[in-house]
């Protein structure tokens, strides 16, 4: 049975353990590179944001209907000779299924991959009730060997080396076996598992759907085993989870075209299944078949009623959502997750395996946006992690001091701000007249030593607004400026570099003085109610009329402005227009510069100076903001260099890095690494979150080298006198 922690304490030792795990960071490291590759190739020439949008409308569009379309596959399956049975719980599916085993006289059982199988923990109930049972699948096979979960929905077997495998197999079959022979060693898995299928009275599969239409079941496997499950034993029961229901075959050819590209780069997959009632079998009753279809509710059809989480049942288990997620490239499935890992993992595990269960894996999430931008049905996942994060906040009545801490202080704008202010005084013994913090106050703990703090700013940007912002007569644009919190008491300078670049093209900053910190994070620490009166506060202070454009320095407030306020205030119909007002205006420092102000060379001088490029998960993912970055640097005179893996996470994530250091400095290493490898002399980026970290990260190397700054601060500096 798989245990998860059920506390953070005790997690966090889990993932101490599996960062040590050098084997599982290199293998997990290199899947990740290749996979993006193979996935972008696998749709090229795909309109893939259309076909997302039409299996996410096909998805929603049964979902409500689950219950009916349930009715009319059983009419369709009846029709063809299966027997359809339905199961409340995962014990009472268990318990249905060894029933069937006990009429039917079984001793031996065969089973294809199935996650809706692991999830009622069915292999664990067969053995108790005396039946000998056999994985089929490969991964499958082999941690069922080893008396393990599946580390992967799709390869669970993939946080093995095959040295680990080999010395199984030797165990297995009492023969040496040879780790860089793969090829014998398949082999030997198919001689052991094709007596199993010879002997096995009974096969058990999953389903990847359910066609009401025709009461037919489809199988999507690689390599074959589906099949012999299905065919050869003369009792057949699939386990099949009500959200695998759709309407008809075209539904699902259409889901066919996401799901091998989207799990393992695949066109298609070796062998897809379609099973329509009982067929043909020598051994069974009349010379047919018995089969039997248990469909497993265990919470899927109050979830389909529930218009918040219901889009979970949009998965169609690709696994993709693990695939790109830079914490489960660190620690694998067995430690980010329960039964179901990834993204999805950590929302599904409190609706099926409770509470308890999900505690402590639901607050590790970067929010870095990966898994919601590869999810083939549209899923926002980020959103939902969070959303069960603040319930299970909820229903256990235990809030962390942070949050107690944090509901009090942003809710009042002038508080929030005098303690800011006064935050540089209690810091100054601490930073030694410099500009960053190098050795932590008492109360962080070693582990949080991997990056030096910055200095609260002795003036903010706010204080010295109305002397650095000069008045224009014509401005082009008047455009006001959403500071946010670092930004205003922080890096002010990245607002100074702005106003530089605004002033040579005629554009008119304003600073609105009510506006407050974006609301950001307490939505990422599940207090919505604080990022709801965050959000109106902002709404008031920056009305979208006024300005031609909302213009910000942070990625991660923009994304939230134009993504998360329309959620929070959904139920708020007269700031609904704000809100859309709002959402099209907002706008990133490099789209303006290139797309609204048009910059060109002609501006700037030819520096050549190397620099990398950070791309911040919520420019690139939340803002979908690629280009114009790294297009403003050439135009600005610079010579950009790629680095490996721009794009994934420094491991920042506001919280996250105070509540898993050790991940976030992991991650923060790897990027660093990846940033010396170019040979760059600057390293940029466009959010100062990421600035925080990547500086902080860099000072602690000691090397002084690479200089780590804001875009606008780097392209500033390049403006010709």
């Amino acid at each position: 049975m798989i245990t998860t922690p059920h506390n953070v304490k005790e997690y966090r030792g889990h993932l101490k353990k599996a960062l040590k795990n050098e084997f599982l960071g290199t293998t997990l490291d290199n899947f990740a590179t290749a996979y993006k590759a193979s996935r972008a190739k696998a749709f090229e020439g795909i309109d893939l944001e259309n076909l997302i949008q039409e299996i996410a409308q096909g998805k929603d569009a049964s979902i409500p209907y689950l219950e009916e379309l349930f009715v009319l596959f059983k009419t369709r399956a009846e029709a063809a000779g299966v027997k359809v049975h339905v199961a409340h719980t995962a014990t009472e599916a268990n318990e249905i299924i060894s029933s069937i085993a006990r009429a039917n006289g079984v001793r031996k059982i065969v089973k294809g991959k199935s996650m809706t199988a692991e999830e009622t923990f069915l292999n664990t109930h067969l053995e108790k009730e005396g039946y000998q049972v056999t994985e089929t699948d490969l991964g499958e096979w082999i941690i069922q060997l080893r008396h393990e979960g599946p580390s992967h929905m799709v390869m669970p077997a993939i946080h093995l080396s095959r040295q680990q495998v080999a010395e199984l197999f030797t165990k297995v079959t009492g023969k040496h076996q040879d780790p860089d022979d793969i090829d014998g060693m398949v082999k030997v898995a198919r001689r052991e598992l094709r007596q199993a299928y010879l002997e096995a009275d009974m096969g058990i599969t999953g389903a990847n759907f359910a066609i009401a239409e025709t009461g037919t079941i489809g199988l999507v496997t690689n390599e074959g085993n589906g099949r012999l499950v299905t065919t050869l034993p003369r009792v057949h029961v699939a386990l099949v989870g009500f959200d695998k229901l759709i309407p008809d075959l075209k539904s699902a050819l259409r889901i066919l075209r996401a799901l091998p590209r989207n799990a393992t780069g695949q066109a298609i997959s070796t062998y897809v299944t379609w099973i329509t009632g009982a067929n043909e079998c020598v051994p069974g009753p009349d010379g047919r078949k018995e089969m039997h279809i248990v469909f497993l509710d265990n919470g899927r059809l109050a979830l389909a009623k529930d218009p918040v989480f219901s889009q979970a049942l949009r998965c169609i288990r690709c696994g993709a959502c693990a695939n790109v997620c830079p914490i489960y490239k660190l620690v694998g499935g067995h430690n980010y997750g329960h039964v179901y890992i990834g993204a999805i993992g950590l929302i599904l595990t409190y609706f099926y395996h409770g509470r308890e269960n999900a505690r402590a894996i639901i607050k590790n999430c970067l929010n870095c946006q990966a898994c919601k931008s590869v999810c083939p049905t549209g899923i926002d996942l980020p959103h939902l992690i969070k959303e069960v994060y603040r319930t299970v906040l909820e229903v256990e009545g235990k809030k962390p001091v942070k949050n107690v801490l944090l509901n009090r202080v942003l809710k009042d704008r002038r508080l929030f701000h005098f303690l800011l202010r006064r935050a540089y005084l209690a810091q100054k013994p601490l930073a030694g007249g410099g500009d960053l913090i190098r050795h932590l106050p008492l109360f962080f703990s070693k582990e949080h030593g991997f990056r030096s703090l910055p200095v609260v700013a002795k003036r903010p940007l706010r204080d010295a607004w109305d002397r650095i912002n000069p008045r224009l007569q014509n401005p082009r644009y008047r455009v006001a400026l959403f500071g946010g919190c670092l930004v205003d008491f922080v890096y002010p300078e990245q607002a100074e570099a702005l106003l530089k670049l605004s002033g040579e093209y005629n554009v008119q900053l304003e600073y609105p003085m009510e506006q407050t910190c974006c609301g950001l994070p307490a939505k990422m620490m599940g207090e919505n109610e604080t990022a709801r009166e965050v959000a109106i506060q902002n709404l008031k202070a920056i009305d979208p009329a006024d300005y031609d454009y909302i213009l910000t320095l942070c990625a991660s407030c923009g994304s939230h402005l134009k993504e998360n306020y329309a959620k929070l205030l959904a139920d708020d119909a007269g700031l609904q227009v704000k809100v859309r007002q709002l959402r099209d205006k907002v706008i990133d420092f490099s789209s303006f510069m290139q797309n609204i102000l048009k910059v060109s060379p002609e501006k700037f001088v030819e520096s050549h100076k190397k620099v990398a490029y950070h791309s911040p998960c919520h420019l690139c993912r939340g803002l979908h903001v690629t280009k114009e970055p790294r297009d403003l640097m050439k135009t600005a005179g610079l010579e950009y260099v790629p680095a490996k893996d721009e794009d994934v996470c420094c491991g920042f994530g506001g919280s996250f890095s105070i509540d898993f250091p050790e991940l976030s400095a992991e991650l923060l290493k790897r990027k660093l690494d990846n940033v010396e490898a170019t040979g760059a002399e600057v390293l940029v980026t466009d959010c100062p979150g990421c600035v925080l970290q990547l500086r902080g990260g860099m000072d602690k190397r000691g090397s002084g080298k690479i200089k780590v700054k804001h875009i606008a601060e780097v392209v500033v500096e390049n403006l010709k006198k």
